[in-house]
């Protein structure tokens, strides 16, 4: 008889997952299929001590056999038998599962960081990381190491406290673990996970580089901090992840006592009461956990995951590593008088003239730079330079021989030096990673071309025919920017002290349009972690404010009891204008009748000096944009249509030098 797994998770009481698999033998009508199935705790007779004891009979009365007493239980479910539980009264509501996908030295440096000890000189936590015996660590803790496939729990130690995997969800789907490109354990194959942790909490390692790039000493924004895993993300015919694996993971975090909750991945944005990431995120707020999410690799405009606003959202800021090509005294070449080459075009150049050279690329419309490098590459060049206003044209592991990005205007002096000279050289050529990038969030952190520890059991990078693997390498997306005040104070503190103005003291700049960003991409700028120490106001939240704020969605009683696990609560009908949050966003659409004002109500706490004075400082307004501020209801006012985003900023400045700043903006859909 085929059985399938049902898992019982008791960080939310009444949440029963039931992962129901695939089973080919049956008929179409009686298809299994895995779901997420709300009940309410409050339905449990008091005879069943716990929720587990009283979901079992709830199943066996279903099952043609009695479920194996075992935390897992396995189960065989039609649709016909899920009927039956939805007709229970405990029953709240039923969810098909859902899957999503990743969110893919100089760092800590970049981010003005004390050396060894992340943002505070005076901390101490985890001084004894290394030591090699994990029990007994902290009185808290109440995670383990699990044995799985060439992971053994002996790889733990104090730094590595915890280490879990979660499979169920794949594997009620019907869906199969890679065993060529992938551990069914805790261990990392792809590298992801490995530099993701590695750049939170990894100890400072010496003379690391990335074949060469970016040499230095590399260490995690926190090092002295403690870590657990809980891989949830798998290799498979897909590139997706269970959703019931997610949430499971996330439950067994609370459990266990995590402080931080770090998650580099993303399901399609729905509506809270759907989103398993947005309902455990808020269990674990409410338990004082910090949670901080990937904000979305996808660059265009409405494509943010893990946008609750219990939730740190972070993009992908910049970050640069100085030298890292250095040429001198080589021929360089560029087809002029001849389009295609100048573009280096597929199959057009000629080896003779170009092998050992550095050859100078114009920038098209007809081809990329991947292509071009292709290209170049095919013909023996010694280096190239790519004229191109696309800053992230191409990640890292690409660039398989020397290679410049330069922007179309910089190109322009050296064309025309190049068409000029009869034998043109490269006298000295030092290139520099600097790139910005943008992307939907919250705030920014540094995420592109981060270098942090990898699998060094894949190949991540061809060079001629030679497979190159590396313990340390470059990677980009928001998931590198991911890292006993409550969390809403945490996250207040990081974007009022954030700045958005990049190097050149101009707005920072979109990567998908090449112009000024706006809130929508940057959210309320770079993270300064230094300045986020001493924020001087807060902006702070609790549980109750969130409750408000999902009242005020008009969301059913039964969609209300899924997201907040309760079903009593009390909602004062409050705008959700009044979400007590460090920006202001004033949605207005295609039907909006001008002139119009939206209130905005705020409160702030001082955490700075006692005596301190602040004064309103705004900065940017747009013209057709009027902002007034009484007893810090603050008033947007719009006395025109406008196209797309506008926006300004609100500055609260005292006498101690705090700037707390929060962004407006104006939407118009």
């Amino acid at each position: 008889m085929s059985l399938f797994p049902l898992i019982l998770q008791n960080a939310l009481p009444w949440l029963l997952l039931l992962l129901l698999g695939v089973n080919n033998a049956i008929s179409a009508v009686e298809e299994y299929q895995t779901y997420i199935i709300h009940l309410d705790h409050s339905h449990k007779p008091e005879t069943f001590l716990t929720h587990e004891s009283w979901h079992r009979p709830i199943l066996n009365s279903l099952l043609s056999s009695p479920a194996d007493d075992n935390e897992l239980l396995f189960a065989r479910l039609t649709p016909s038998q899920l009927s039956e539980i939805e007709k229970s009264p405990a029953h709240l509501a039923t969810y098909p599962e859902s899957f999503g996908k990743l969110l893919t030295t100089y760092t800590p440096k970049f981010l003005g960081l004390k050396h060894n000890s992340g943002i505070s000189p005076t901390a101490s936590y985890g001084e004894d990381c290394n030591a090699p015996n994990p029990k007994h660590e902290l009185d808290t803790w109440k995670g383990t190491c699990e044995n799985g496939t060439t992971f053994s729990p002996s790889a733990c130690n104090r730094k590595l406290i915890g280490a879990r995997s979660f499979t169920k969800g794949l594997q009620a789907g019907g869906i199969e673990i890679s065993k060529e490109h992938d551990f069914n354990s805790a261990r990392d194959y792809d590298g992801h996970g490995t530099h993701t942790a590695s750049t939170a909490v990894g100890n400072a390692v010496p003379g690391v580089s990335h074949f060469g790039y970016a040499r230095g000493t590399a260490r995690g924004m926190a090092p002295g901090a403690r870590l657990a895993i809980y891989k949830v993300l798998w290799k498979t015919n897909t590139i997706e992840t269970a959703a019931t694996d997610i949430l499971a993971g996330m439950e067994q975090a609370i459990l266990d006592g995590v402080d931080i909750m770090s998650l580099s991945l993303g399901l399609n944005q729905t509506s809270y009461f759907t989103d398993v990431i947005a309902i455990a995120s808020l269990s674990a707020i409410e338990v004082g956990i910090f949670v901080v999410c990937a904000a979305s690799n996808d660059y265009f405009f409405k494509t943010v995951y893990n946008g609750a606003p219990w939730i740190t959202t972070v993009g992908a800021g910049t970050s640069y590593f100085p030298e890292s090509v250095y040429i001198t005294d080589s021929h360089l070449y560029y087809g002029k008088g001849n389009t295609s080459k100048a573009i280096c075009n597929h199959t057009t150049l000629d080896r003779n003239e170009v092998a050992g050279k550095v050859v100078l690329c114009d920038y098209s419309t007809k081809i990329n730079v991947s292509q071009q490098i292709t290209e170049v590459k095919r013909v023996g060049a010694y280096a190239a330079i790519f004229l191109t206003d696309k800053s992230s044209s191409l990640f890292p592991n690409k660039y398989s021989i020397p290679s410049l990005l330069l922007p179309t205007a910089s190109g322009t002096l050296l064309k025309e030096y190049v068409t000029k000279v009869r034998n043109p050289k490269v006298k000295e050529m030092n290139g520099q990673f600097l790139l910005k990038r943008t992307e939907p969030n919250h705030i920014l952190a540094p995420g592109v071309d981060v270098l942090a520890a990898f699998s060094p059991i894949i190949s991540f990078i061809r060079v001629g025919k030679y497979h190159l693997a590396s313990d340390y390498a470059l990677l980009s997306g928001t998931s590198m920017a991911t890292p006993i005040w409550s969390p809403a104070a945490v996250r207040s503190a990081m974007m009022t002290t954030a700045y958005a103005m990049d190097n050149t003291v101009t707005i920072m700049k979109s990567e998908l349009t090449g112009l000024s960003g706006t809130p929508l991409e940057f959210g309320a700028g770079h993270i300064n972690p230094n300045k986020a120490m001493d924020p001087g106001l807060i902006y702070d939240m609790g549980l109750q404010d969130y409750i408000e704020f999902v009242c005020g969605l008009g969301y059913t009683k039964e969609q209300m009891s899924v997201l907040i696990r309760r079903t009593q609560w009390s909602c004062n009908h409050k705008s959700i204008n009044d979400l007590n949050y460090p920006s202001i966003t004033a949605v207005l659409t295609s039907k909006t009748r001008y002139p119009v004002t939206m209130n905005f109500s705020r409160v702030v706490t001082n955490v700075g000096n006692d005596t301190a004075a602040h004064r309103v400082h705004l900065e940017n307004i747009p013209t057709g944009m009027r902002i007034s501020n009484r007893s810090f209801v603050v008033s947007i006012e719009l006395d025109r249509d406008f196209p797309g985003v506008i926006f300004g900023f609100l500055k609260w400045i005292d006498q101690d030098s705090h700037i707390v700043s929060s962004p407006m903006v104006a939407i118009n859909f």
